[in-house]
């Protein structure tokens, strides 16, 4: 069996390294380069994503993940101004219930994806623009690239997020519902804003203080293990670049519009609506790292009616966008595709019914109540 994955994201790569490790013969083509494009620098790693993680890496990789984690994570905290300072006024459990997160730790994103890469270079090809298939009268899928490149698989994945090609081409009447939201989102070393007092009362818990009408997002990441000392014990073949500059860090998000986003630059923009927040939290966007700094859309895509099962599938972003946690429900997809193609790769199942089966499960653990309420 061969599988082509169009997409180098987060899914993509936990899909690669599960059916690698299985003998399945994996490429996976990105587009973009190593570097890849920015997301934000960090992501809420429940036990979805967890669980995929620990089932489709190799076991020195699954370590330096979880060695890299910040704290547990199990509420989340109202903050507000009384008096001039910053106070906890709520607490609200994470327990997944009515839109919630679940509980969980915080991951630095691009040392995920990192350590998702490593030992992958013989996998992925970077620079590889997807431009269309075509399901071929033997049951397999030829595959084009917009440098001449095609190749030809047994099973298509499109991994490659929002604005999916595959997705596109394979299923045309799904559509993206931009909500109308728009997220800034950033990160600040944890040193420059540790005399404040703010990291101590948030202490490993999501934030959102609600001051004079703006609203602001927080964690603090605290790294379980130094990143530089966990690469040492657990992926020495991780590159040193991953986690030369690593450090702790506070992460903060803003709400603002599409049309204030295209009048000034994305971190001064972030100055701007945080300016009559509290000194602490002023601080916050102002020792940020600018380069780190980025705009993030908010869009859900409704669920469709079933379809028949084929050659060609999606996970994650590609067909179900579930702001805040969709990196864990591409990894639970990934998990999930995995396992099934690994049970007809070994002839206990027909090829078929095994991405059928994939795609009932993905359908119904993956569509969100948001989605359902913006196809209503």
């Amino acid at each position: 069996m061969r599988v082509v994955v169009v997409g180098a994201g987060l899914g993509g790569l936990t899909l690669a390294h599960g059916l690698r490790r299985a003998g399945v013969d994996v490429v996976v083509y990105e587009r973009d380069g190593a570097l890849g494009r920015q997301q934000g620098v960090s992501l809420h790693i429940d036990d979805r994503g967890a669980s995929a993680l620990r089932a489709c890496l190799p076991p020195a990789h699954a370590a330096m993940v979880e060695a890299t984690m910040g704290g547990p994570r199990e509420q989340t905290l109202t903050l507000s101004d009384r008096d001039g300072e910053l106070t906890v006024t709520g607490t609200r459990s994470s327990d997944g219930m009515a839109g919630r997160a679940r509980p969980g730790r915080q991951v630095h994103r691009p040392l995920l994806r990192a350590v998702l890469l490593t030992e992958l270079d013989d996998v992925v090809r970077f620079g590889a623009e997807f431009t269309r298939f075509e399901q071929r009268a033997d049951g397999t899928v030829r595959v084009w690239f917009a440098d001449g490149r095609t190749d030809t698989a047994d099973v298509l994945v499109g991994a490659d997020g929002v604005g999916s090609a595959v997705r596109r081409q394979y299923l045309p009447d799904v559509r993206v519902v931009d909500v109308g939201r728009r997220m800034i989102m950033g990160a600040t070393p944890l040193r420059a804003v540790a005399g404040t007092g703010l990291p101590g009362l948030i202490g490993d818990s999501p934030a959102s203080a609600h001051v004079r009408g703006t609203m602001m997002a927080l964690g603090v990441l605290r790294f379980t293990q130094p990143p530089v000392a966990a690469r040492r014990q657990w992926l020495s073949a991780l590159h040193r670049s991953a986690v030369a500059e690593i450090e702790d860090y506070v992460m903060w998000a803003v709400p603002t519009t599409q049309e204030r986003l295209g009048s000034a630059a994305v971190w001064r923009l972030a100055k701007e609506l945080t300016m009559d927040l509290p000194s602490a939290l002023r601080l916050v966007v102002a020792e940020a790292w600018p380069d780190v700094t980025v705009p993030l859309r908010v869009g859900v895509i409704p669920p469709m009616p079933a379809w028949p099962a084929s050659p060609v599938t999606v996970i994650g972003d590609a067909i179900h966008l579930a702001p805040g946690f969709g990196g864990n429900l591409a990894m639970q997809d990934a998990r999930h595709l995995c396992e099934a193609l690994v049970e007809a790769y070994r002839g206990r199942f027909d090829l078929l019914d095994a991405i059928g089966a994939y795609e009932d499960t993905m359908r119904r653990n993956s569509f969100t109540p948001a989605a359902a309420k913006a196809n209503t």
